[in-house]
């Protein structure tokens, strides 16, 4: 699971983008293009230092009870509730937020739009704590996660709270968009739930049940629609028409789709060292991503293998037999395909975004944190 969730040594997982680096540079000016990372990186940078505090805030507004275990997923405290300086995530949905903002809108719009980009940071950590709890994962971010150390029970009630905390701050917010935005958010939600529900009926299922069109599907509802939320809630708070905040929310859904392609290549093939989480760990658990149903769906006898291998329980710690399975899944193409698809998904996701921005140097941080998350290694 990836929103209600989320390398070897071999390169990384790079996707192939409609341009390069190079014909942007002679089209922007620019003395680099996105694909290097470093714009992404520095965007990211500065999403932080904007949001953290926002959101820090918004946390000691919680319950004793509520914020403890809020600021420890997040890094910002130990579990005995000392202070700590741990890794609060990548902040790539609030970064999208205000790249869209500013895209639509300008610098004036982007600052306008902080309160929507923690409310989105607050959900996607919602969404983060219970799917910990319903996946049983016991890491994320290097250390244990939040329901290991103080309970499952605590850790949903936890993920409530900022939910409601995060649509507290947009009903708080005096700017007219915060309405529209709230609505948006909490149908964003709604359907955050039922790809959870979708995810959860498949993982039932016997192996090769599962159409490439449902997972997908099931996909876009987990992962694509907070991208596309939080692309969209940018776009509102730079006052941007119907047409545009649509368009803005297909970029985020089809970016989020190769995101959630791109991690599951990673949940199957990604470094411990690098993704926080035991390597091979969906396939333990025997999670039918997308890779993995690809690779079932591909008709051949690779495929017919990885069914059998499905079927059987897992032996936890089995290095042996997820190494056995991750190659098995590769030789039935499975690897290959969701690369290919997550391409296709980021040239859907470029479509989408110049119907709203023609200009491709008007697009700015959009393109970047887009290319950025279907090219990281972690």
């Amino acid at each position: 699971m990836a929103e209600f969730m989320t390398e070897t040594e071999q390169p990384s997982p790079a996707v192939p983008h409609p341009g390069t680096a190079g014909e942007r540079q002679g089209r922007t000016g620019d003395s680099a293009g996105p694909l290097d990372g470093q714009e992404a990186a520095a965007l990211l940078e500065r999403t932080r230092d904007l949001v953290d505090p926002e959101l820090r805030a918004a946390l000691e507004s919680l319950p004793g009870s509520m914020r403890r275990i809020a600021l420890y997923h997040f890094g910002w405290q130990h579990a005995d509730g000392t202070p700590a300086s741990g890794n609060a995530g990548k902040a790539i949905r609030p970064a999208l937020v205000l790249a869209a903002a500013s895209a639509l809108g300008g610098p004036a719009a982007r600052t306008a739009a902080l309160r929507a980009a923690v409310a989105v940071e607050l959900v996607h950590n919602f969404t983060l704590l219970h799917d910990d709890v319903m996946d049983r994962d016991t890491s994320r971010r290097h250390r244990p996660t939040a329901w290991t150390v103080f309970g499952s029970a605590d850790a949903i009630l936890a993920g409530d709270a900022l939910q409601a905390l995060a649509l507290r701050l947009l009903a708080e917010d005096p700017h007219p968009a915060s309405g529209p935005a709230a609505a948006r958010l909490a149908d964003c939600v709604v359907e955050l739930c039922a790809g959870q529900h979708a995810d959860t009926a498949m993982e039932r299922r016997a192996p090769g049940e599962v159409t490439l069109d449902e997972a997908l599907a099931m996909s876009e509802a987990k992962t694509g629609a907070l991208l596309g939320c939080a692309c969209a809630l940018g776009a509102l708070y730079a006052g941007a028409d119907g047409e545009d905040v649509a368009a803005l929310d297909g970029f985020g859904r089809q970016a989020g789709l190769a995101f959630q392609l791109i991690d599951d290549v990673i949940g199957i093939w990604g470094d411990p060292r690098h993704t926080g989480k035991p390597a091979g760990a969906d396939l333990e658990a025997r999670k039918k991503s997308l890779p993995v149903v690809a690779a079932l769906s591909s008709g051949t006898e690779a495929a017919a293998e990885l069914a059998q291998l499905y079927g059987e329980a897992h032996v936890s710690g089995d290095a042996e037999g997820i190494a056995r399975t991750a190659l098995v899944v590769e030789r039935a193409g499975g690897r290959d395909w969701a690369q290919a698809e997550a391409a296709d998904r980021m040239a859907r996701a470029v479509q989408e975004l110049s119907r709203a921005l023609p200009a491709p140097e008007s697009a700015g941080g959009l393109l970047a944190l887009a290319e950025f998350v279907t090219r990281r290694t972690s």
